[in-house]
């Protein structure tokens, strides 16, 4: 505790990392106030009222948690920064298939700089279109027969205003995040989402205690949630090293390579993104069935796609799995590696350049992402088995599942650049074992 109070004294004697933390941390609130401004036309209080009664195991649930209940608020930042995502992934699968991306990604910073701004178009489109679903949803929800939107402004002038301030508010988030990143600390796209999911932590530790009431219940609660946290945590950071040798050339008087270094390949290569694909699709049904309530035939369909259902979380874990190497083919490419590292001179001992080489490290990312999956699989249906055992829903997204790795995941990226900028000034560090080793000698 000594160490860690001492750590903490050194980040706020750093003027410039002290400066970054202010910055992200008033970036931050101002994405949390946004989230609470209503848009106008709507009754926020009749609204409250009836999202009160709206499943949480929904597709709209599950856009809840990472906007941090501003899409529940009907707020102006209700799509959060997943518009952005979602064109960022949409890009990132082209480029996979579409000769002109793939061409893109291989041009250094002038190519990074156009998908960029490709991205930026994708996310006013996609936030335009889900505007336009907000806005009829909006129209739609009433209360005892009251319309959330009164009659007499609903029509045209409701729908674009809503896409208006929807898109805008996105944009602005896009903005907000991209300042973080260039001035704050962090990931300011990741931060946002994150401090989305952690705003929701009170009020789930409120209504778990509302519910369970016991002391050594609620111990053994907290415990199984550090064990499940200090899991997630060796998994995200395991990795699979690759000695790669360098042969030596000499030019001029300058002697280089000869040097031994490493190709890590981590377990989870492709992080929460198989958790976001699966999750999404498996909520589509469920969804789409709360649309006919008075159908015995639909209704008896639904329970098997219930979120804690033993069906729907086989077919979960299977998804996942499969998502996962989809994933991982699509962000890690072991033949433009094994080609990089021929132009580069290096060499796997033991293996042919070429074909060999991107064999073989294929070979090793199949076998380690198998662990991965399974584990990731695990990690997304905790919730729904920790349920069973007198958890609230809300509380119970906080053992496993999207929100969890995406906690870990940011923490850890944060706590880096935090520690780099300590280490930097001969500061200690936070972490006290393998390349951070604290005050530099």
């Amino acid at each position: 505790m000594a160490n860690l109070g001492e750590s903490l004294r050194n980040v706020f004697k750093i003027q410039e990392l002290r400066t970054r933390l202010l910055f992200t941390a008033l970036l931050l609130i101002i994405v949390r106030i946004g989230a609470h401004v209503t848009l106008p036309g709507v009754d926020a209080r009749l609204l409250a009222q009836a999202e009160a009664n709206q499943a949480a195991n929904t597709l709209f649930g599950l856009y809840d948690l990472f906007v941090g209940g501003a899409f529940r608020n009907a707020a102006i930042f209700a799509l959060g920064i997943m518009p952005y995502i979602s064109s960022s992934i949409i890009l990132q699968l082209l480029g996979a298939v579409v000769p002109y991306f793939q061409k893109l990604s291989k041009e250094g910073e002038e190519g990074r700089k156009k998908l960029n701004q490709l991205t930026r178009y994708g996310t006013v489109i996609v936030a335009a279109l889900q505007g336009w679903g907000v806005s009829v949803r909006l129209t739609s929800l009433t209360l005892d027969q009251q319309p959330i939107v009164p009659l007499e402004i609903q029509g045209i002038g409701f729908t674009l205003s809503t896409v208006l301030f929807l898109t805008t508010g996105t944009m602005f988030m896009m903005w907000l995040g991209e300042q973080i990143t260039e001035r704050g600390i962090g990931n300011g796209i990741s931060l946002i989402i994150f401090i989305g999911i952690i705003a929701r932590f009170p009020h789930s530790i409120v209504d778990q205690f509302r519910v369970t009431s016991n002391l050594i219940i609620g111990l053994l609660m907290v415990a199984a949630m550090v064990a499940i946290i200090a899991g997630v945590v060796l998994v995200t950071q395991g990795t699979r090293r690759i000695p790669v040798q360098y042969a030596k050339r000499v030019v001029g008087r300058k002697v280089y390579g000869g040097v031994t270094q490493y190709i890590p390949l981590r377990v989870n290569t492709a992080g929460v993104m198989p958790i976001i694909f699966a999750q999404s699709i498996m909520f589509i049904p469920s969804t789409i069935l709360t649309f006919f309530p008075e159908s015995e035939l639909m209704q008896s369909l639904s329970g098997y796609f219930q979120y804690t259902s033993l069906t729907y979380s086989f077919f979960y874990a299977l998804m996942i799995v499969f998502f996962t190497y989809f994933y991982t083919a699509i962000a890690f490419n072991p033949k433009d590696v094994s080609e990089n590292m021929q132009k580069q001179g290096g060499f796997i001992p033991g293996i042919r350049p070429g074909k060999h080489t991107a064999d073989f490290i294929d070979n090793i990312l199949t076998r380690i992402t198998l662990p991965g999956s399974i584990f990731l699989a695990v990690i997304a249906i905790l919730p729904a088995f920790v349920s069973r055992f007198g958890v609230t829903g809300s509380f119970a997204q906080f053992f496993g599942g999207t929100s969890l790795l995406i906690m870990v995941g940011v923490a850890l990226d944060t706590l880096q650049q935090i520690e780099s900028h300590l280490l930097m000034r001969h500061y200690d560090g936070f972490m006290k074992s393998g390349k951070m080793r604290g005050r530099l000698r």
